[in-house]
């Protein structure tokens, strides 16, 4: 599968994954999200939960797991935007695993 952005042409896996990490984008990331995790628009809220994962991963080298990646949320943003089901309002299709982290533009988690 591949989408272009900028004139450029990006080659995501056939699950829409970014096949290299290192052409991540934010222009990519909305693209991602409108064309294939069905997002009508990039929000604060999502900005907030990708930048987050991106963070996170970099920090550690790993993408993080949910129960951890929770708690990173609830230090960043309070109680209220810490929950699987804040995450699957704003990434409906997949939550954290299958939606944030691809449209995050980080590896497949295993």
């Amino acid at each position: 599968m591949e989408i272009e952005v900028d004139g450029k042409t990006v080659q995501l896996s056939e699950a829409g994954w970014l096949e290299d990490l290192s052409e991540w984008s934010e222009a990519i990331a909305e693209r991602i999200a409108t064309e294939v995790e069905g997002i009508d628009e990039l929000t604060e809220e999502h900005w907030d939960i990708i930048n987050l994962t991106r963070k996170a991963f970099y920090e550690n080298n790993q993408v993080a797991e949910p129960r951890k990646f929770l708690k990173l949320m609830k230090a960043e943003f309070g109680k209220d935007r810490s929950s699987n089901k804040y995450i699957f309002t704003l990434f409906p299709k997949g939550g954290l695993i299958k939606s944030a982290n691809k449209v995050a533009g980080l590896p497949r988690p295993k």
